[in-house]
């Protein structure tokens, strides 16, 4: 086949409709126009793509594998703050669905964030969250913290995940098979979807925050340690939302 005989919408769209073998591509690919290599270019980078996200349900799959059929992961955001709640979500994917540039969320700028969000809400088959107050936080820390969260969000799953995998955290009283992943919102599509609910939420919460207590710069630094925020503890003092075991707060003098 000699693809200078076809016209380059009809190569995008044999590629589009993958009506293609491996052996047409590399004709595809010794095309001297412009115009095809940009196309093959763009097929390469879209099945790298897909590639890359069908590598993130790797553990997903070997627990498919072995008859569980429903697999949450689960993962949590604002650990390290000073202010504000820890979030905590799991998330049910449909298995192997394709979510272009799924990552762990601290990857993520906010834009794509919010677009792979929306796509979450939109195809996962169950999405649950728990918001851990800081008060709770002060009161039995934020790992225990966590953990309360964790189990309070695949209990309340529905339906009920047959295996779950979780980012870093061991969750000993699980009735079901787990896995802790260290940096498994970087390696697991279900961990990752959860890291990226977890993470807009809260986002969303602090947003709401700053509203509250404008001074603080809230939804800007979303209540971490930034030298914006400290300025601000320090001249204002804490207020009713910063986590009163973390420091400088918990040996504020004001």
């Amino acid at each position: 086949m000699n693809s200078k005989n076809l016209a380059v919408a009809h190569i995008k769209e044999m590629l589009l409709q993958k009506n293609v073998c491996e052996e047409q591509i590399n004709i595809f690919r010794n095309d001297t126009r412009t115009a095809v290599a940009q196309v093959v270019r763009k097929w390469d980078k879209e099945q790298c793509e897909l590639a890359r996200v069908q590598n993130l349900y790797l553990n997903e799959y070997e627990y498919h594998e072995k008859g569980y059929d429903i697999i949450a992961g689960v993962d949590e955001a604002g650990r390290g703050p000073l202010a504000g709640p820890v979030v905590v979500a799991a998330v049910i994917l449909p298995l192997g669905f394709h979510i272009p540039k799924i990552n762990d969320s601290k990857k993520l700028s906010a834009k794509v964030r919010e677009e792979i969000y929306n796509c979450i809400i939109q195809h996962a088959i169950a999405i649950e969250r728990a918001i851990i107050d800081e008060q709770t936080i002060d009161e039995i820390n934020i790992y225990q913290a966590t953990v309360k969260g964790m189990y309070m969000v695949i209990n309340g799953l529905q339906p009920r995940p047959k295996a779950v995998l979780i980012d870093a955290v061991p969750l000993d009283q699980l009735t079901m098979p787990s896995l802790s992943l260290i940096k498994g919102d970087a390696i697991s599509a279900s961990i990752a979807a959860a890291s990226i609910i977890a993470k807009v939420e809260r986002d969303q919460f602090m947003n709401e925050l700053d509203e509250k207590y404008p001074m603080y710069g809230f939804a800007k630094h979303k209540g971490y340690g930034t030298a914006e925020h400290l300025e601000a503890i320090r001249k204002y003092g804490p207020c009713p939302v910063h986590r009163k075991s973390f420091e400088p707060i918990k040996s504020w003098r004001g």
